[in-house]
């Protein structure tokens, strides 16, 4: 039974060196290398096999130096980065698109690369508790692409992408305010949500600010030196009317009335 077994792997092993593709891999000539690959990547397009764009990198990456500057070149670089994004490799095909665009930028495929290079870097931004590097890229490809092409195709799902990674930076920025709140650095906290109400006024996290930094002006005060409470007591009531201002029906508006009639009735004792 194994030696019939090895006997069929042999034939499988053959079969594979002989096949169509392994003998335009192995051959010198890159023409046929070039028609396979485009062959290779329409079928893959079409069908959705990933075999065929891995297929298709391995036949390009032997070819695309000698086809740079050339009409082929330009629709080769487009394959070559197009066949990382549908591999779900968006590190490289960010990179490959981003290269494309620079050297095609007159490119019929042009706005197209613009968005994929965008849209891999959307791909690729972490989760909002991690290092925003990719996000920030992300933002600012998909920025350019808008700008670039206000009537593209893709302008309504790249408005969409920029929301989503701008609330991510946004909700990055609101829970680093609020850890210092629940370390009980409440000085930190105030100054953090103080930049994030600055940085992010129209956020959905904007109410949660102005409450927490109210609340962490009324901890602040009442854990303080006798000689100090006064002073950021009345300035915790300024963070009440702010608050108030905005956010008369809010969700946290019972609670902000709470520490205010306790704020009002502490200064009284002074």
């Amino acid at each position: 039974m194994m030696r019939k077994s090895s006997v069929v792997i042999l034939i499988a092993l053959i079969i594979s060196s002989c096949s169509p593709y392994q003998k335009v891999l192995k051959n010198e000539e890159i023409k046929p290398k070039y028609e396979m690959a485009v062959k290779l990547y329409e079928e893959g397009l079409e069908t959705g096999k990933n075999n065929r764009f891995k297929k298709t990198l391995q036949l390009l990456e032997q070819i695309l130096p000698q086809y740079r500057g050339t009409p082929q070149g330009e629709k080769i670089s487009f394959i070559y980065a197009d066949s990382y994004y549908q591999l779900e490799d968006y590190f490289d095909a960010g990179y490959q698109f981003e290269r494309f665009t620079k050297a095609y930028p007159t490119s019929e495929k042009a706005g197209e690369a613009a968005f994929k290079s965008a849209k891999s870097y959307y791909y690729v931004s972490p989760r909002y508790s991690l290092d925003q590097t990719e996000t920030y890229k992300g933002i600012e490809k998909l920025q350019d692409y808008i700008t670039r092409y206000p009537d593209g195709e893709n302008v309504a799902e790249a408005n969409t992408l920029l929301s989503e990674l701008r609330e991510k930076l946004e909700k990055k920025a609101f829970e680093i305010a609020r850890q210092y709140y629940h370390i009980e650095d409440y000085k930190a906290s105030i100054a953090a949500m103080d930049n994030f109400i600055e940085s992010y006024p129209g956020s959905k996290y904007i109410e949660s600010a102005y409450f927490h930094k109210l609340d962490a002006a009324y901890l602040l005060a009442i854990n303080s030196y006798q000689y100090l409470v006064e002073e950021r007591l009345e300035t915790a009531s300024e963070y009440y009317e702010d608050y108030e201002k905005y956010y008369a029906e809010g969700e946290f508006s019972t609670k902000a009335s709470e520490i205010s009639a306790d704020i009002n009735q502490r200064l009284k004792n002074f």
